[in-house]
Formats: C-alpha cells, structure tokens, sequence
C-alpha cells in the first residue's frame, strides 16, 4: 500500500510546493464489460489513501448488499449512478484523481458494453495512456479488440494490459502468457508496440500496488509502479506553436488581446506568429495571466498573447508560428466513430467542432468500413452505431488544422446533429484534400444584384413540402402561373420531373432521400444567383435538409411552404397508387407509412388543404412573397 507523504503533517506547504511540481498523467481504464475496470479503479483510490473515512463506512455498507459477498466492492467507489450499482456495470464516463508521492493522476473509467463505446472515446480523447483489462477466464474479446483500435487510432501509444481477476483461475501462468500472446499479436496488427502486461487481482491487490506471493514467476513491474514510472509524453511541447483562440480580451480601450489554451509548441514575446487561416501575420509582444506576464509559456498553459498589430482575429482562428503554420483547407479525409443510434447519412449537414470553430459540414459516402475484428475494410454506404469508417468531409469554410497524429487537438472533431444539438460522431483529420487546395471561387461581373436588376424583382426560393399526394405540385402549377402572369422569371423544379434526370440514380433510402434534396438545393441556389424566383415541390420529409437549403442563399430568399394534409385524406387521393403498393409492402421506405415525415415548425406559409382549395393556396403563397419583398 502506498503510504501518505509525512510532509502533509510536518510541512503542509512544502508538501503542496512539491505536489503542485508533480508531472500527470492521464489514462483511461477500458475492455469488455465486467473486466473490473471500476474494481480496479476504486483499489487504487483505496490504495492511495484517498477514500475518506465516511466515504469508506458508507463503502463497507453498500458492499454488504453488492456482488461481492460482504467483501469491499471497491467498484461502488467509481460506479456512482444508480443504474451502474443496481447492474453492476458501468454507462458513463466516470473520471477521478487521485495522487502517490511520485505523480498526480486523472484516471477515466470508461463503459465496456458495446452500447456505450462513444462513452469511451470521450474518456479516451485526451488520455497519454490506456489500462485496457481483459478477464482471464475470458481472454481477448471483440470489444477488447475494438477498444485496443480505438486506442490506437485516438493517438495513444503506451498501453497496459491488466490480466484481471487471476485468482479465479488459480493465478495460472499459462493462462496468462497465453492471454499475453493473443493481445500482442493483435496489436502489432494496429500498430500498438509499446506494451507491458501485467497479472493481476483487482479485487484482492495482487499486483496493484505490491508485488503479489500469488505470482512468484512474475518480475516486472505492479501497475502502480509502472503509472509511476512511465515517461509522460512530450510531443504537444515538442511541436510548433499552436493556440486556438477562444476569446478577444477587451476590458478596455487601451488593451486587446487574444485568449486560449495553448495545444503545441512554445512562445515568447518576440516570436512572430501567423493568424491562420487568414494568414495575416504580427509579433507577440506581451503574454499575460492573472499572476504576471510571461517571458515563456508553453503548451497546456492558459494565457493571453498582445500582438504588436491590429489585426483582424476572431474566436476559432489559431495563432500559429509564423515559419511552421498549421494548414487550411475545407475537405479533408478523415476517420470517423459514428456515436448516433440513427446511422450516418451522407450529405447530411451536420456541425463540426473542432477547437473553438464550428462550421456546417457534410460526410461523403463511407470510403471503407473497420471490421475491428479482422481489420480488414469493407464497403459501405453509411455508418451505423459504434461502427468506424474513413470518410471525405466538405466543409462550408476553411478551418486551421493538422493531422490529428501530429496534433490531437488540431485534427480532432465532433459532429453534431444541428437540430436536437446531440454529439453524433467523432473523427481524426487525415490530411486535406489536393482538389480542395486547387479550387476557388470565381468572382462574377454580372453578380445576382445585376440579374435580380433586370428582372424586375428579387431572387427567391419558395420551397415546398408535405406529404405524397397533399397537392405540393398543383399549387406550385398554379403559383407559377400567377407569377408569370405578373412577369415574374421562375422555374419548376417537382420531384418525380428531377429525378427522371438529375437524380435518377437515386432511390428512396434515407440516405438517397437525403442526397436527392442535397442537390435540388445546391440547383436552386445556382437559379437564385441567376435572379430567379425557384418553385422546388418535393415531399423533402427531414427538417435537416430543408434547413440546410434555406442556409445555402441569404436571409429573405427563402420562402417554405408546408402543405398540410392529413395522411388519410393524402391517401384518398393518390392517383399514382403508391400508398397502396406502400401498404402492401410492394414499396419500401415511402414517408407517412415505414418512413417517417418531419413537418415543419416555422414555416413562411402554412396551408391546411382540408380547409383551403387550391386557387385559396396559390394566392397565400403569392401575398407570402410579397410581404418577403420579393415582388415589388
């Protein structure tokens, strides 16, 4: 057992002075479930002296009605919701500190059911290292092999392999270099290489802290020993300067600086230093923190940098060193953790977070799927959850980036779901790609003002959606008729004339449904350069894509229709009969019957065809657009 410095009873403050010198280390605890992570977890607390005296009585009591026969449950130290103590399991992430004389540590215990294997990419974000547990009755799982991938392709490289829970199987050496043999060979395939396995007891100490009589064939190190011991990395301050900035300090009139956590190399006043990625460049004259300026800091320090120029900065762009700037590009190629219940949908928008910037971005088609098993790539055209792909991301501007194996906080992301605001993915920048550094916007003499000028009235795209069968194309018929019988320049784009040429490769999965409206909007931004009013009439049945066509032109130029009609009345009227194919399972995926609709919550125009004909419907539409401006 680890004992207590005696400093923290003779001297407080040079025990503080010589903890506050310790270096840390972070690492997370995963494998398949019921290894003992949390057991593990709570040992090393206990150990460490750190499990308080009412904590401890309150531990003694709940361990009495737990899974451990009325020994200590030291799991019940870590597992702290109410679900985890009744099964026994972890679900979310749990992280603790703990210290010894040597280090201070930051242990994340992470789930180990497959469910739950976004949780552990959360824990394992920034960790230097992983304990990943294997029970020896068990030996290498899937979800060991899954989690050692994922250890592998989130940039860490030390690993610990715990051989748990030796003593049911009566501390058999065999089992153990057997285990050992299995997780090696594996991970050399992934290119894991740095690795001490270690046999072991959670629940009874062997080799935790001390050696344990159990093992005598065993001479390396106890894991204690080895988190101790083992070199903490370096490369963030090895690298170039890198800061995100997270925010424009202006307290006052005569001071303007630019805050943030610097994520790699160092700075001193004097260093030239690039903005990226507008590239505008100036000199640090002064680094400021709460206590005093600075005459060097260093990555993982907080600070605020004065530059010598009144440049243009902004939250999200990223000081970098002038001679080694990070890249800028918007389409990169990247791995992908799909962490959503609902799969992957390519060209979906979705928010990208990565540092302080969020941008709108789309995923391309899967290039290949991770069978974590196997290792081997399979094709796909989606990600479903848990699963691992590489994908091609388009983003709606540049952003500051390295790859995420030379910068984990410069090429690490999230994806987000922009509507329900939930974490949907994580992924790893690989590199930019060459097409997105050879393209660029070509300025136009005869812009959309110019074309907008000459026809007598503003561009406009009146969207609309609703069921198959609620009338989108009859009113939109007629809109057009009154529209250009006031002279209006307009064109019809309906969803079944589209997709007989522009979109006939398309068919209706969610995913195809998704690229389908995708590109009918991209079309009708093209048309609202050209100083077009664009009837689009589709059934467009995600909030997700017609938001994403509303974003693609500028406010006032988006006018969305919702043509509300019940699904029974929708169904009286289908001339083309394909409610009844739907209902007789001939046609798959056909919204209202196995494919869901989403109604809009803010439309322009909402018309109840129950209560409204036709001729009624047209003439909303038309008093909308002038309202908007669009007719003057």
């Amino acid at each position: 057992m680890t004992a207590p410095s005696g400093l923290i009873a003779d001297d407080i403050e040079s025990y503080l002075d010589l903890h506050q010198r310790k270096t840390m280390l972070r690492f997370i605890t995963c494998g398949s479930v019921d290894d003992g992570k949390s057991t593990l977890i709570g040992r090393l607390l206990y150990e460490s002296h750190l499990v308080f005296e009412d904590h401890l009585a309150a531990l003694e009591a709940d361990s009495k009605k737990g899974t451990q026969g009325g020994e200590l449950d030291f799991a019940l130290l870590v597992d702290g919701l109410a679900a985890e103590r009744e099964q026994g399991i972890t679900i979310d992430v749990a992280y603790r500190f703990f210290a010894t004389d040597k280090r201070k540590f930051i242990v994340a215990d992470t789930p180990g059911h497959e469910q739950y294997t976004r949780n552990m990419v959360t824990g394992a974000s920034t960790a230097e290292l992983a304990v990943i547990l294997i029970d020896a009755r068990k030996g290498v799982l899937t979800q060991t092999r899954r989690h050692s991938y994922l250890v592998s392709l989130l940039g860490i490289r030390k690993v610990v392999v715990a051989v748990n829970k030796l003593d049911l199987v009566g501390y058999s050496r065999e089992v153990f270099e057997r285990i050992e043999a299995d997780y090696r060979d594996f991970a050399a395939r992934i290119g894991l290489t740095d690795i001490a396995c270690i046999p072991m007891s959670a629940l009874r100490g062997d080799n935790i802290t001390e050696p344990s009589q159990n093992t005598p064939w065993y001479h390396g190190p106890t894991l204690l020993g080895y988190l101790e011991t083992v070199p903490v990395g370096q490369r963030a301050h090895d690298g170039p300067f890198r800061m995100p900035v997270q925010w424009v300090n202006r307290p006052g009139h005569d001071f303007r600086g630019f805050s943030g956590v610097i994520v790699g190399g160092r700075v001193r006043p004097g260093d030239r230093v690039r903005v990226v990625p507008s590239g505008r460049q100036s000199t640090v004259t002064r680094i400021v923190t709460m206590d005093d300026d600075l005459d060097e800091a260093v990555a993982e320090q907080s600070v605020t940098l004065v530059l010598a120029d009144e440049i243009d900065i902004s939250r999200g762009d990223v000081l970098c060193a002038a001679e080694s700037p990070a890249g800028s590009a918007d389409q990169f190629e990247a791995h992908v953790v799909w962490m959503a219940e609902h799969e992957m949908l390519p060209g979906r928008p979705y928010l990208l977070k990565i540092g302080a910037r969020t941008v709108t971005a789309s995923l391309g088609r899967p290039k290949y799927r991770v069978d974590v098993n196997t290792l081997e790539h399979s094709a796909a055209t989606t990600l479903a959850l848990n699963e691992i792909g590489v994908c091609n991301l388009n983003l709606d501007r540049p952003i500051a980036f390295d790859p995420y194996a030379e910068n984990r906080d410069m090429g690490g992301f999230v994806l987000v779901d922009r509507l329900t605001n939930a974490t949907v993915g994580a992924g790893m920048l690989h590199f930019a790609l060459r097409r997105s550094q050879n393209i660029h916007w070509q300025q136009l003499e005869v812009d959309k003002a110019a074309h907008a000028e000459l026809k007598g009235h503003r561009p406009c795209v009146v969207w609309f959606t609703g069921l198959s069968g609620a009338g989108k194309s009859s009113i939109a018929n007629l809109v057009e008729k009154r529209l250009h019988a006031l002279g209006v320049h307009t064109t019809l784009l309906d969803g079944d004339n589209v997709r007989h040429g522009l979109n006939k490769d398309l068919g209706f999965t969610e995913a195809d449904r998704v690229e389908n409206i995708r590109r009918v909007a991209e079309v009708s931004h093209l048309m609202v350069c050209a100083g077009l009013v664009v009837l689009v009439s589709f059934i467009s049945p995600f909030r997700s894509e017609r938001r994403m066509a509303r974003d693609l032109v500028e406010d006032g130029e988006f006018c969305e229709v919702f043509v509300d009609t019940p699904l029974e009345v929708a169904e009286q009227r289908d001339v083309k009969g394909l409610y009844g194919k739907a209902r007789r399972g001939e046609l798959s995926n056909f919204t209202g019957i196995d494919s869901p609709y989403e109604p809009p919550e803010a439309p322009e125009v909402h018309i109840d065809t129950t209560a409204t004909d036709p001729e009624q419907a047209a003439q909303q539409v038309v008093d909308a657009l002038r309202r908007m401006g669009i007719l003057s």
